[in-house]
């Protein structure tokens, strides 16, 4: 453990760029809590504080810029593919495009405080045809509201973060091996999560050739289209009855009981 503390030290710089990367790239290593100690050691006088912001700060606005301009490129397909790991894409997708439609931009300065929407963010702004110049300026400050918060956190509270540090310390190469399995049960919680939420809602799903066969036999659903307003105007299916999920509880009692309804969200 003194090694690594030693590192940690010696390269504690290197150290929150890497893992404020891979966090921003999509990647299941929290980056709050280096930060959290970074802000402490830095309140000590064992780190510098403007190096360890100036990295923290390049590596978030690296990683979105590169999923913003995948976003452009790719546009909402990319979408789908970071949404896999939320609990459910497809109320990922819906969600987060209707936040960016109400906000815009703007929405990058409180992005990274959302779990879900931090990541779909910026290549979500990609995909909405936000400009480079617009989408950095709005993204370095929220990116550095956010990295701010984190080291203050730090950095006020630094004893009991060097407190805790010390604890480890302790405990040698089994406080890596706690580390390690916290980590572990954090993204297998989460991967379960998701695994038992679609089980469950593979029960009340149809493929897209299952309804067209509905349709054909003359049963004649009643769709709804329950996206954002933008991916309902670049196209839907004809017929189709375009309200949000709020409008639905509120006209649920207007629609025909004598046929099947079927919601269309992405």
């Amino acid at each position: 453990m003194n090694t690594l503390l030693h590192r940690l030290l010696r390269h504690g710089i290197s150290l929150v760029f890497a893992n404020v990367f891979l966090e921003q790239i999509g990647a299941p290593v929290p980056a709050l809590p280096t930060l959290i100690v970074s802000g402490a050691l830095a309140a000590r006088g064992r780190l510098q504080l403007i190096p360890l912001l100036a990295a923290a700060l390049l590596a978030s606005v690296l990683a979105d810029t590169v999923w913003f301009l995948v976003g452009r490129w790719k546009g909402h397909k990319v979408l789908r593919v970071v949404c896999r790991i939320s609990l459910s894409p497809d109320s990922c997708v819906r969600q987060t495009e209707s936040l960016y439609e109400r906000r815009g931009a703007v929405s990058l300065l409180f992005a990274k405080f959302i779990p879900g929407y931090n990541t779909v963010a910026p290549p979500l702004a990609g995909t909405m045809g936000t400009s480079l110049p617009a989408f950095l300026l709005w993204d370095s400050l929220g990116s550095l509201l956010w990295i701010g918060s984190g080291i203050t956190v730090g950095w006020i509270f630094r004893s009991a973060v060097v407190r805790a540090l010390d604890y480890l310390e302790t405990l040698g190469f089994w406080a890596v091996i706690i580390l390690a399995v916290g980590l572990a049960l954090v993204v297998a919680v989460k991967y379960f999560q998701r695994r038992r939420l679609l089980r469950m809602l593979e029960l009340a799903r149809i493929t897209v050739y299952e309804l067209r066969q509905m349709i054909d036999r003359g049963e004649a659903p009643v769709i709804v289209d329950v996206r954002t307003q933008s991916r309902f105007h670049v196209g839907h299916i004809p017929g189709a009855l375009r309200m949000t999920l709020e409008e639905l509880d509120e006209k649920l009692a207007d629609l025909p009981r004598e046929r099947d309804i079927v919601l269309y969200c992405t």
